[in-house]
């Protein structure tokens, strides 16, 4: 997989520190478990309104992922648009691959 971001989801997946969906990542959020919340690419308006809302009151980080509901499916076995990392470490290394992605795609503009 090209992909080191959806690669790293998949482990944090396997080693249970992810919230998957909507619900999952609101109480994740709500109960002071999540350390960083991702979004899809091409999830609903409305639904990222509400959890950027809840993250922001929060005070969890939130980044916008670069993959579709369909490719981050394809990595976790689960079509998804929101989700959460539980984990501080798996947290702070998808953000640092998250700002890689990122550099490099300015790059390319």
């Amino acid at each position: 997989m090209k992909n080191r971001v959806l690669s790293l989801l998949g482990i944090a997946r396997r080693a249970g520190r992810l919230s998957l969906g909507h619900d999952a990542v609101q109480e994740s959020v709500e109960k002071g478990e999540a350390k960083l919340v991702l979004l899809a690419r091409d999830i609903s308006p409305r639904t990222a309104e509400k959890v950027q809302d809840t993250a922001k009151r929060q005070g969890v980080p939130l980044i916008g992922m670069a993959d579709t509901m369909d490719e981050i499916g394809m990595a976790l076995g689960k079509r998804i648009g929101v989700l959460s990392v539980n984990d501080q470490g798996f947290a702070k290394r998808l953000t640092e691959l998250a700002e890689e992605a990122a550099d490099k795609r300015e790059g390319l503009k």
